[in-house]
């Protein structure tokens, strides 16, 4: 008896195929899971390469942010994303990262909270462990340097007031803004992390240095000392 063969994307119907429905339609008209499904090439005997993209979407609720988060190893578990295609779609993340570091440069320009968190979000929304960063301004509130101090692990990572008070001195810092993320997605500032804030605040004024706000990134939330009167 014949083998009951699951259907093909090239039996499809054409203006329902990926690249042909891209091609006439545009990028727009795509879901998430043919956008990957192109990234992907093709499929495997059991599977379409639409039918692996939406098993890799469905594992993450299809939320982007937590596929950004996955590693290349992690790619590789799911049924018919192998070693180059967990690269490819790593690589594909990576560059929609680097677009969204791209469209703000020009306006690196600190006006409001915002502003900070638009800065930081490709840099440090997908990581998982935290990272400690310094933004730098000039008198106009314009960015002179973005510095990183620290990297940790899950849920913390050591801060050396030494090297803050040294790198914002070096690039003649009329102010100061702390910059950290939260892995786990809570937002809310630990008992640590206020802590943290004070000796940073303390040790930049000692050089008359302000430090105007301390940021904490979760997700694609944030929590702001500066909104919240936490400074």
């Amino acid at each position: 008896m014949e083998e009951n063969k699951r259907l093909t994307i090239k039996a499809w119907a054409e203006e329902d195929r990926p690249r042909e429905k891209m091609t006439e339609k545009g990028a727009s008209a795509l879901s998430d899971a043919e956008l990957v499904a192109i990234i992907l090439g093709s499929g495997t005997r059991e599977m379409t390469a639409v039918d692996s993209a939406k098993n890799l979407l469905n594992s993450v609720d299809n939320d982007l942010n937590r596929l950004g988060k996955m590693s290349i190893r992690d790619l590789q578990k799911f049924k018919g994303i192998g070693a180059a295609r967990a690269v490819m779609v790593a690589a594909a993340l990576e560059l929609g990262r680097r677009r969204k570091d791209s469209d703000r440069k020009e306006r690196e320009k600190i006006m409001q909270s915002k502003d900070i968190q638009s800065i930081f979000y490709p840099l440090l929304s997908d990581l998982p462990y935290e990272e400690f960063w310094m933004l730098y301004l000039n008198k106009s509130n314009s960015v002179i340097a973005k510095v990183k101090i620290s990297m940790g692990s899950t849920d913390q990572t050591v801060v050396d007031m030494k090297f803050i008070a040294k790198s914002a001195v070096e690039c003649l810092a009329s102010s100061a803004i702390a910059v950290h993320n939260h892995p786990s997605g809570n937002m809310t500032p630990s008992k640590h992390d206020m802590s943290i804030t004070a000796k940073i605040k303390e040790a930049l004024l000692f050089f008359g240095i302000p430090l105007l706000d301390h940021i904490i990134i979760a997700d694609d939330r944030y929590y702001s000392f500066a909104d919240e009167d936490m400074l």
